[in-house]
């Protein structure tokens, strides 16, 4: 791994736990949610516990810098479950804890009940403030609940959370975009933190049926430029393709991930990394309570990354960030003028290479790449979740069945 992909990770540990439970599946979603398997939440989140202890006295987990529960929708966990969760998990003093949650299940008695069991932060999922906007996404939520988990989040005291928006519906105007972006600007308290995904379209799903409802590559770009004008101007910076926030607000969890930090993850289809060894556990929760129960591992497959394709991957998750990767690693070339900065012996993506992300990341060269031929392998077998430049989660992709 080159000596700038390490900054950050040392000390770090992330745990990541998944819970595909949902009141409705949204018309893009392709992660492993389900709307009709609640009864098996208590099931479930004892499943959980149990796989976390037994990594933890197999000296496969250690004491979370960050940790993160997505999902599906934690916020609709039975009543002293997510207090049991997260009571199984051993972390750090000051470590970053984050739920996340949707309008409507977010609750007072939540959000006090999160915050008591160790949660620092929300991340809500907003997507849009528009009802036109909301109903082609296939979102259940009102506009106006979001007003009043903000306010709740703010009352309660957390200090930190973030707020998902998802651009590029065909029913989404310009000016739509931009009520979503000022409205949300304008709660009280403010997020401190905004993360905004193109909307992409996923085999198997709603939105993918219907090609009138794909959204346009163009039209995407302009949203892109919109969202990174307005965040800007209110004092939120990117600092990854997909997120802004204001100084001190950035995800530690997400930050830690995009340099190669290691993390377990826990629940169905969740992902995992351990030094440069990627796997991932079964797709269902019947069959990852099953295996638990059973005394079976959970994991469904995995692979190794060789030196240079961890040094690669590194790269790539770097270009991502505000802080890019070395000059080196990225050679002069007159296809990347325009979308690359060089400064400070840095070379960071400008606001049109953060567009043509995938563009620059293929010429990328890891140290240990004698030459350009070596570099050719790694692109094509990198694993898709780490190359997507504008996907709904971002990096928080560890409860995808891929």
């Amino acid at each position: 791994m080159p000596p700038d992909a390490r900054e950050g990770v040392a000390g770090e540990f992330g745990v990541y736990v998944h819970i595909p439970f949902c009141a409705h599946r949204c018309d893009y979603c392709a992660f492993a949610t389900w709307s009709d398997k609640f009864d098996l939440a208590e099931s479930y989140v004892d499943a959980c516990v149990a796989d976390i202890g037994r990594a933890r006295a197999a000296g496969l987990s250690r004491a979370a810098t960050t940790v993160y529960v997505g999902g599906g929708t934690p916020s609709l966990l039975p009543r002293g479950t997510l207090t049991r969760l997260l009571d199984a998990i051993d972390t750090v003093p000051g470590a970053e804890v984050t739920i996340e949650a949707n309008p409507e299940s977010t609750t007072r008695a939540f959000l006090t009940a999160a915050r008591r069991a160790g949660a620092t932060r929300i991340s809500l999922g907003v997507q849009s403030l528009v009802p036109h906007v909301l109903a082609d996404l296939g979102r259940h939520h009102r506009a106006g609940s979001v007003a009043r988990a903000v306010a709740l989040i703010g009352d309660v005291g957390f200090e930190t959370f973030n707020v998902d928006v998802v651009y590029g519906s065909v029913a989404e105007s310009d000016d739509d975009l931009a009520t979503t972006l000022t409205g949300l600007l304008d709660l009280e308290p403010s997020p401190p933190h905004v993360s905004a995904y193109a909307l992409t379209v996923e085999a198997g799903t709603p939105l993918a049926r219907d090609e009138r409802r794909h959204p346009d590559d163009d039209v995407e770009a302009e949203r892109y430029v919109l969202v990174d004008v307005t965040l800007g101007a209110a004092g939120l910076s990117w600092y990854e393709i997909s997120n802004w926030s204001r100084p001190g607000h950035e995800c530690r969890h997400n930050v830690a991930c995009w340099r190669g930090a290691n993390y377990l993850g826990f629940g169905c289809a969740a992902h995992s990394h351990l030094d440069g060894r990627r796997f991932h556990n079964v797709g269902s929760p019947e069959r990852y309570i099953q295996r638990v129960a059973s005394g079976v591992s959970p994991i469904a497959a995995g692979e190794h990354l060789d030196d240079v394709a961890r040094q690669l991957e590194s790269l790539q998750l770097a270009l991502r960030t505000r802080d890019g990767v070395a000059e080196s690693a990225l050679p002069a070339d007159p296809a990347l003028t325009g979308l690359v900065e060089r400064r400070a012996g840095r070379a960071v993506l400008t606001r049109r290479g953060r567009l043509l992300a995938n563009e620059v990341a293929i010429r990328l060269r890891p140290p240990a790449a004698g030459n350009a031929a070596a570099v050719v392998a790694p692109v094509a077998g990198i694993l898709p979740h780490v190359l997507l430049a504008d996907d709904m989660r971002g990096y928080e992709l560890h409860g995808q069945v891929l």
